[in-house]
C-alpha cells in the first residue's frame, strides 16, 4: 500500500532497527517473561450500552441526510472503506486510545470493505481494491441476499455528494468516483486533501449502502440493510434499537492465536436516556452492560455503591463553547468578544464546577493532537488574556465599544446536554457581573439543530463542540459558510489558509499551519473558550474484551461492539 507521508521516515527506521536490536540482546540475557493467558471468547447474549451520546436518540436513519449522529446508529449495519485498527489499542498495548470522535492517525487505519488501496499519479487517484465475498444479508421485500461491488461504493459516494444537505466544499477535492471494474473503485483527485480517508473512508459521512435500500426508502428502518456485524430488527422512538447478529458478516479476530468469527454477541442494544438518574439506575441495576458517558460529578457516588464496575476516563471530545454571532451587534466588535472571555473566570470553572477535572485549553485542539495541540503558555499574549480573569478589563473593553452600562443577549442551549445547561448559570453569573444580561433559551435537539442549519439561532449559543479532528476543527467552525460555523466568522485570508493547509502532503509543515491558524482563531475571541471536562466510562466485569474504547471509525462505536463478549456465566453468578 502506498499513501502519502510525511519527511524522516527513515530516520525513524534507524531508530526502530536499533531498538528492536538491543530489545533482542535483552532478551537472550533474560528469560522470557510470563505472558498471561487470553480469556477463551464467548458467542451468545446480549450487549446493552447508552452510547457515547446517551441522551440523543436517532435523529435520522439516512446517511445522505448528513446527520453527525447518523453513523453512530447505523453503524452497526452500515460499513466503509476504512476503520481503525483496534488492534492498536492501549489496552492491547498499543498507543491509541480510539475515543476521539472522528481521529484516527494514519498508522491506525485499517482496511474495512478496502482490501488495499493504492496512490497514483498523472491525474492523482486513489485505487481501492474491496474485499471479495462480502455480502449484503437478504433483507425480505427490499433485497436478496448478494455481494458487495464497486458500484455500491460508486453509488453511495454519489448519492451524498448530490444531496442538498452536503456540508458545503466537503467533497470539492474529489474528480469523480469510477468503478474499474467489480471490486476496483477509483477516485480522481482534484487536488490532494490531508482529510481523503476521514471525508470517504472512515469519516462520518463514508457509509457505503446499496442502491436497493435507497429505492425502498433509506429513512424507514424496516427498509435499511447493510454488511455490518449485526442487522437493525426493531426500533421504538427515543426508546431503544435493537440489532442482531449478522451471520454471513465477512470480518473475524484472532485472540491467543486462534480466529474467532465476528461478532460475539446475538443481540446488541442501544438505549438512549435523557435522565441521567435513569442512566445511574439501569447501570447500577444491570440494565445497561456499559455506560459510556459519566459525568465527572457522578463517579464517585458510583464507585462507592458499585465497586464492581470497570471504569476509564478521557479528556471530553468535546468543548462547551459560547459562540457569539460576529455577523450582528454587539459581537462585530471584537473589543466586546475578548471583554466577554476575559468576564468568565474559566480557572474557577475548572476547578468549582469540574472539580478540579477539566482542562483549560483543549479546543479547538485537543491535547491527544500530537504535533498539533500547543499549552496555553505557548500562546502569545493576546491569546493568554482571553483566559485570565480579568472584569475591570471587560468592563474597560465594554465602555470603550460604547457599552458602558453593558447589554442583554439571548443565549441558546440544548436541553439534551445536562452539562451546558447546568454550566450556563454559572456563565450568565460571571457575565452579570460586568453588567451583560443573558436570556437563556432551552431547546431541544432536533430545533436546536434546525436553527443552526439554516443559520437562525439566536446570537448566543453554548453548546458542547465536537472537536472531530485536528482540521476539522478549524475548518467546520472557522471556515466561511460552514455549517457549524456557529459565530459566522468569515475571513478571505484564512479561507485561503484552510486551503493550503489541506493540500499540503507534509505532515511537519501541515502541523505547523494548524498550529498558526489555531493562535488566529482563539484572538479573534468568536467564542468565549470554556474549559473541557473530563468523561467517564463504566462497564460491568461480564464485559469482555473491552477497555473503554468509544469510536471505531467517526462516530462508529460497532466495530468495537462486535469484539466484546460477554461473560454469561458471571452475570449470572453476579445474580444478574
Amino acid at each position: 500500500m502506498t499513501v502519502p507521508r510525511a519527511n524522516g521516515i527513515g530516520s525513524r527506521l534507524h531508530v526502530g532497527v536499533v531498538s528492536v536490536l538491543s530489545a533482542m540482546i535483552v532478551a537472550a540475557a533474560a528469560p522470557a517473561a510470563a505472558q498471561p493467558k487470553p480469556e477463551v471468547p464467548q458467542y451468545g447474549g446480549t450487549l446493552t450500552t447508552s452510547t457515547v451520546h446517551p441522551t440523543i436518540s436517532v435523529q435520522t436513519w439516512d446517511p445522505a441526510d448528513w446527520n453527525w449522529k447518523n453513523a453512530q446508529d447505523t453503524g452497526p449495519f452500515y460499513e466503509g472503506l476504512l476503520s481503525g485498527d483496534l488492534t492498536k489499542a492501549k489496552r492491547l498495548g498499543g498507543k491509541h486510545t480510539f475515543v476521539a470522535d472522528a481521529w484516527i492517525p494514519t498508522e491506525a487505519v485499517r482496511g474495512e470493505l478496502a482490501e488495499s488501496w493504492e496512490w497514483k499519479e498523472n491525474p492523482m487517484r486513489l485505487e481501492v481494491k474491496l474485499r471479495k465475498g462480502v455480502k449484503f444479508p437478504e433483507k425480505p421485500g427490499v433485497m436478496k441476499s448478494r455481494e458487495l461491488v464497486a458500484e455500491d461504493v460508486v453509488f453511495s459516494y454519489k448519492r451524498m455528494d448530490s444531496s442538498p444537505k452536503k456540508i458545503p466544499t466537503y467533497y470539492d477535492h474529489i474528480e469523480r468516483v469510477d468503478a474499474k471494474d467489480s471490486h476496483t473503485v477509483v477516485f480522481t483527485f482534484k487536488k490532494f486533501s490531508a482529510e481523503w480517508d476521514y471525508r470517504f473512508g472512515w469519516g462520518q459521512y463514508s457509509l457505503i449502502m446499496p442502491k436497493e435500500v435507497a429505492d425502498a426508502g433509506a429513512s424507514n428502518w424496516k427498509n435499511l440493510n447493510g454488511t455490518g456485524p449485526y442487522m437493525l430488527t426493531a426500533h421504538v422512538a427515543s426508546s431503544q434499537s435493537t440489532y442482531v447478529r449478522n451471520p454471513d458478516y465477512w470480518d473475524s479476530i484472532v485472540i491467543g492465536g486462534q480466529s474467532y468469527k465476528l461478532p460475539f454477541t446475538d443481540r446488541l442494544i442501544y438505549r438512549p436516556m435523557k435522565d441521567e438518574a435513569a442512566q445511574h439506575a439501569a447501570l447500577r441495576t444491570g440494565k445497561l452492560d456499559m455506560l459510556q458517558s459519566v459525568r465527572w460529578s457522578s463517579v464517585e457516588e458510583l464507585k462507592k455503591n458499585v465497586p464492581q464496575l470497570q471504569w476509564s476516563r478521557h479528556l471530553s471530545m468535546s468543548a462547551p463553547v459560547l459562540a457569539m454571532r460576529v455577523d450582528q451587534k454587539p459581537f462585530d466588535d471584537v473589543r466586546v468578544r475578548r471583554a466577554l472571555n476575559m468576564a468568565v473566570n474559566k480557572q474557577e470553572i475548572a476547578k468549582a464546577f469540574y472539580g478540579g477535572q477539566a482542562e483549560v485549553l483543549a479546543y479547538p485542539q485537543h491535547p491527544d493532537y500530537i504535533g498539533y495541540y500547543e499549552p496555553l503558555n505557548a500562546m502569545p499574549e493576546s491569546v493568554r488574556d482571553l483566559y485570565t480573569y480579568n472584569p475591570e478589563r471587560a468592563k474597560k473593553l465594554l465602555a470603550e465599544a460604547g457599552h458602558p452600562n453593558g447589554f442583554t443577549f439571548t443565549v441558546q442551549v440544548c436541553a439534551c446536554s445536562p452539562n451546558t445547561m447546568d454550566l450556563l448559570p454559572m456563565i450568565t453569573a460571571y457575565l452579570e457581573k460586568v453588567g451583560v444580561k443573558v436570556i437563556i433559551k432551552p431547546m431541544e435537539v432536533g430545533a436546536f439543530v434546525s436553527t443552526i442549519t439554516n443559520k437562525t439561532h439566536a446570537a448566543g449559543t453554548l453548546m458542547d463542540m465536537g472537536l472531530t479532528n485536528p482540521t476539522t476543527a478549524l475548518r467546520k467552525s472557522f471556515l466561511t459558510g460552514q455549517r457549524w460555523n456557529l459565530s459566522l466568522w468569515s475571513d478571505a485570508e484564512f479561507d485561503k489558509r484552510i486551503d493550503a493547509m489541506y493540500e499540503e502532503r507534509d505532515l511537519a509543515r501541515r502541523q505547523q499551519m494548524v498550529r498558526d491558524m489555531t493562535k488566529t482563531v482563539l484572538d479573534t475571541a468568536a467564542f468565549v473558550w470554556l474549559p473541557s471536562p473530563y468523561v467517564h466510562t463504566a462497564w460491568w466485569p461480564w464485559v469482555k474484551n473491552y477497555g473503554g474504547e468509544l469510536r471505531g471509525a467517526g462516530e462508529r462505536a460497532a466495530p468495537i461492539y462486535a469484539r466484546v463478549w460477554i461473560d454469561q456465566a458471571m452475570k449470572k453468578k453476579m445474580g444478574f
